[in-house]
């Protein structure tokens, strides 16, 4: 794994939304592509990413008994966000996740924009 970069693992087909976006609306895409989080679309130069995914659909909305349709995203994401670069050795990104209880993080490049996504998972399974 010593040898292992971010770039080697990180999944690269990125699904978005915008935060003005309803949670029905990303709850739909998540369905589509089969997947369980989302990158919010950063609304200028210096905005920051961010992510919504099923623990705070489920927690922000579904438990609590929202209407998904009448809740934005911006509601209930998680912004800003860890990000890794994409030269990160493996190893300490599998680090900085679990010291901060983390199960995924965007990998963005020198000019901030995400180019991936790598989860805890894919760390975890990295050929050690």
């Amino acid at each position: 794994m010593s040898d292992l970069r971010i770039q080697d693992l990180m999944a690269t087909t990125l699904h978005t939304i915008d935060g003005m976006a309803t949670v029905g609306e990303a709850m739909a895409v998540m369905k589509r592509h089969g997947v369980s989080s989302l990158i919010v679309s950063r609304r200028g130069v210096d905005d920051e990413v961010g992510v919504v995914d099923m623990v705070r659909l489920a927690t922000d909305v579904v438990a609590r008994n929202r209407a998904p349709d009448r809740v934005h995203v911006y509601e209930v994401m998680t912004k800003p966000v860890v990000t890794v670069s994409p030269r990160m050795q493996a190893r300490y990104a599998l680090r900085l996740l679990a010291e901060l209880r983390l199960t995924r993080t965007v990998v963005a490049n020198d000019d901030r924009e995400p180019v991936g996504l790598v989860t805890l998972r894919d760390l975890v399974l990295a050929d050690i």
